[in-house]
Order: C-alpha cells, then structure tokens, then sequence
C-alpha cells in the first residue's frame, strides 16, 4: 500500500499534553561557555551543585564498580535499600531508588495522574513539577505564593494550597526548602498541612536540600511517613553528597506506594558506580557537615556583601540564594549574560516568574569572592 503525501510533520502524532510542554532548561554547562567565548577560567554557581565534591569513600567505591561495569546493577538496588533503610529507620520496601529525584517525579506522575485529575503546585516551584503534571494531561492547579512583603517571601502558601484541594486531587508537591526561591516551611506547618489534606491525596514532599535545611527547623519528613500513608518524601545524592553527575535519588513511603511506584520504574534505572558511590557516600559522617559548614560561611558572606552594591538577598535554607538583581533597571537575564563574559555561570530565573533575579549557587569562598567582584562590576558597567 501506498501511503497518502502529505507535509504534516511526525511531531503531530504525539500526544497533545506533550506537543505543548516547554522543556526544562538546565543550568549552563562549563564547557559550553568555553567553546562560545574561548574562556578557560570558569567557575559554574548555577545549579546547586557541591563545590567540595563526593566523598572519597564514594570515589573510591565508584571505581570499584566500574571493573565490574560489563555487569548490570542489581536492578533492585539490594545494598543501597538496606543502607538506606539503616539510617531511616524503615522497611526496604518503603524505599524506591530512582535516576535522580526527578525520576521519582516522573514515575509519581506516571503512576497516579490522568488527563481526568489534578495535581496542586506552588508558584514558584521547581519547574519539573509541572512539566510532569503537563505530560500526563492532568491539570496543575498553580496557587500563588506567599508575597514579597511577607515573613516567608515567595515561599508556600500551604493554607492556600490546602484549600485546592478538592477530590480530584491526586499530587500536592510541596518542596522544603524550595528551589529557586529558597523558602521553606516548619515542622509545625507541614504536619498541619498532612492534617488537613484527604488521605486521597498524596504528598509529594520534596526534600533535595534537607541537610543544609536542618538547622532553619525544617522537619525530616522520613519521621511522619509511618504517621501519614499518603506522604512521599523525595531525597537525592546529587546535593549534600556531591554526586550530580551518578545521579541517584530515593523517594520514601508506605509500602503500598513503593510497590506501585516500583511497577512503572524502569529496569536498571540506577547505574552500577551510583549504586556503589550512593552506599559509600551514607557511611561517610563527615560529607554532609563538611558540605553544610561550607554553606553557612558562604551564606554569611553573600547576605553581607550583595547587598552593599544593591542586590536584595532573600533568605535561604538551600545551598543557593535568590538575589533580586535588577535594583539598576537590569533584568536577571541581562545580568546572567554579562556574568558570563567574567566566566561565572549563575542561573536566571525569568522563567519562573521572577524576571529581576538570579539564583547563585553557594561555592567555595574563592569562588564567592570571585562572584561579588564579578557581580559588582556588571551592575555598575553600561554594557
């Protein structure tokens, strides 16, 4: 047979939620800067990652496995789950290993939205959340967020996304600390909002930046999931623990939800060297102090400094900050652009809806130094 020509491009047979999704855009890599301007001295505080870089046990873990990298991994992660399990105080089959955090995300939206429910977000929120949310055709109900004037600026209005709530609601996503904004909530409030929301819904609580958020009163949501069954907490590697590049997360729940979430995670979705450099990176008690110790000098020092030459700093429990850069008139993104001919890598945050700043990865205090003095002289430079 024949087929009928026609100029309609294969793109159309996708499914329509798809053809409308607008990607994520990662943070700009090293290397493509360097090939753009022919800069070789790059520093990138652009996504999060930790300057100090994996534990030693974990290098030297990950090394190891690569000789055995001819092998598939353990498809069910055996080793990790019980380290795991060891350190939270839960059952293995409470724990789903996934590509990253955001593989997590992914499979929650895979195993329980359709184009017939809906998920609540944040404004604000991580762009992941909705991206996920779109692709299954479910509606995303967006609530705004806590205003600029307010004690938690940008952060999650939770009794306002408690009250989009409604019986089809199947996702809330809810990340403490929030990524780009920063913000956070308590102890207090995330146990009142599980309280208050149906056991029909589940919670997504999103904790990537949980070992620098300790010490502002975020809770560790792990503690609550025997209390509240609908809660999922999302953990990950690439932050604390400095291994972005493996990537390996975890998602923690009751283990009626694991098992569904484990029936759509692919095969093998965590790679020989993440698994052996994410155990390894457990038995080190000393990564995540060290990670978190670097965090607060360099916190301290980017909240006294920007703001000396205009640059509103909006407070933090993450390993970043959202400064507001457009004091001068510039927009984050004119800033982002000029940063980069110094060979600093930040990331604009225009997309999110916040158009005068940019996010700034808390680095080492070289590279802190070496940002303010970057920073400062684009702000008070005409091009």
């Amino acid at each position: 047979m024949t087929g009928k020509t026609n100029n309609a491009s294969p793109a159309a047979l996708a499914v329509a939620a798809v053809r409308n999704l607008s990607p994520y855009v990662t943070g700009k890599p090293m290397s493509e800067l360097s090939r753009e301007l022919g800069l070789t001295d790059i520093i990138k505080l652009a996504s999060n990652e930790n300057p100090l870089g994996p534990s030693p046990a974990a290098l030297a873990a990950m090394h190891r496995a690569l000789e055995e990298s001819w092998l598939y991994p353990d498809g069910n992660g055996h080793e990790l789950k019980v380290a795991l399990a060891a350190r939270h105080g839960v059952g293995t089959n409470q724990i789903t290993l996934g590509n990253g955090s955001n593989d997590l995300l992914v499979l929650l939206a895979e195993a329980f939205l359709t184009p017939q429910v809906s998920a609540v977000i944040s404004q604000y929120a991580f762009a992941i959340y909705g991206i996920v949310v779109q692709a299954t055709g479910a509606v995303a109900k967006v609530v705004d967020a806590q205003g600029e004037d307010s004690a938690m600026p940008h952060g999650h209005d939770l009794k306002a996304m408690c009250a989009a709530v409604d019986d089809s609601t199947r996702l809330v996503y809810i990340a403490n600390p929030n990524n780009p904004t920063g913000s956070w909530c308590t102890a207090g409030q995330i146990r009142a909002f599980l309280d208050a929301v149906p056991r029909t819904t589940i919670v997504v609580l999103d904790e990537a930046y949980s070992e620098y958020a300790r010490r502002f009163g975020c809770p560790d949501g792990i503690e609550l999931v025997a209390e509240y069954p609908n809660l999922i907490v999302l953990r990950t590697f690439s932050k604390a623990h400095a291994l972005a590049g493996l990537r390996v997360g975890y998602g923690v729940s009751h283990p009626d939800v694991a098992d569904i979430l484990n029936r759509v995670r692919q095969p093998f979705n965590v790679s020989l060297p993440a698994l052996a450099g994410a155990q390894a990176a457990l038995g080190d008690a000393q990564q995540a102090p060290r990670a978190v110790a670097l965090v607060e000098a360099g916190l301290a020092y980017l909240t006294a400094q920007l703001p000396t030459f205009g640059v509103k700093v909006y407070p933090s429990a993450g390993n970043f900050v959202l400064a507001d850069v457009g004091g001068g008139g510039l927009t984050g993104q004119q800033v982002f652009d000029r940063l980069l001919r110094h060979g600093v890598i930040v990331r604009p945050v225009g997309g999110y809806g916040l158009p005068r700043c940019v996010r700034i990865t808390i680095g080492t205090q070289e590279q802190n130094e070496r940002l303010v003095d970057a920073l400062r002289q684009c702000l008070n430079s005409q091009g």
